[in-house]
């Protein structure tokens, strides 16, 4: 996928307009904003806040550790991370639309102490070698047609035993999903690999796997009865555009197998 590509997915010219309208129709007041009032519209990835709560509960993050949020969106991963264990995280994106949005919810939720914001290709981190102790990377790699230079990148920025966490999407053996799904609203914007060939090119990248759970049996239940509840005007849809065909496509695909949603961890060694 092409930095032009991933402007055309992502940005919209109104995310930060888009997010605050919805947080005043809400109700909620910016300038007493809450970091629990973002929980719904921050987490663009497959179950939402529970999956972020359960990578992070994985990898064990301590006030000492150095965290790299890669591909962070909108920085409601970087948000929690950082109010939850009190360290700092540098979150990347290359859509600066959503850096300049997070940047804004940092300050509004009280966090911009503890997070820094930059605007970088995953595949070329801004940032020195042996950098980061842990990197988060949720939903990513699905926009990203080389792998091996995602997680060779990921490699160069840890220390030697720093962890990547891990959630992503990944093909299934029953065919392909429909279109638009949350990550490419075209099937050329789409670079899905099967489990075992991600699992595969991360450990050829300089990883050894520590976990590695298929989680697809919770998620698309889950994302089943998310389905079913009335939309919050804080939730996803306040920025993504056509989001509810969007999950409605992806939640399609995990329930008949044509999408898996896979968890790990790997160490750098």
């Amino acid at each position: 996928m092409t930095d032009i590509q991933i402007q055309t997915q992502y940005s919209t010219g109104a995310t930060r307009q888009a997010i605050e309208q919805a947080l005043v129709a809400a109700g909620k007041d910016l300038d007493h904003l809450q970091p629990a009032d973002l929980a719904l519209l921050e987490d663009f990835h497959t179950m939402g806040r529970i999956a972020t709560t359960q990578l992070a509960d994985l990898v064990q993050i301590t006030p000492g550790d150095e965290v790299l949020d890669a591909g962070s969106g909108i920085g409601g991963s970087a948000r929690y991370i950082a109010g939850r264990s009190r360290c700092h995280v540098a979150a990347v994106d290359l859509t600066e639309e959503y850096c300049e949005a997070a940047r804004w919810l940092n300050q509004l939720a009280g966090h911009d102490d503890r997070i820094s914001v930059r605007q970088g290709d995953v595949t070329d981190l801004p940032f020195e070698g042996a950098t980061f102790t842990v990197m988060f990377s949720l939903h990513v790699q699905m926009n990203v047609a080389d792998k091996a230079l995602l997680y060779a990148e990921a490699r160069r920025v840890l220390v030697d035993s720093g962890r990547l966490a891990l959630w992503d999407i990944v093909a299934g053996e029953d065919g392909k999903p429909d279109f638009p799904v949350p990550w490419a609203d075209r099937p050329e914007y789409s670079h899905l690999t099967t489990s075992d060939r991600l699992r595969t090119t991360i450990e050829t990248s300089g990883f050894e796997i520590e976990q590695w759970n298929d989680l697809t049996d919770q998620a698309a239940p889950m994302m089943q009865t998310l389905l079913t509840l009335p939309l919050s005007p804080i939730g996803l849809q306040a920025f993504v555009p056509d989001f509810e065909t969007k999950a409605k496509n992806l939640t399609a695909a995990l329930a008949d197998g044509r999408l898996r949603a896979v968890q790990g961890v790997a160490r750098a060694v």
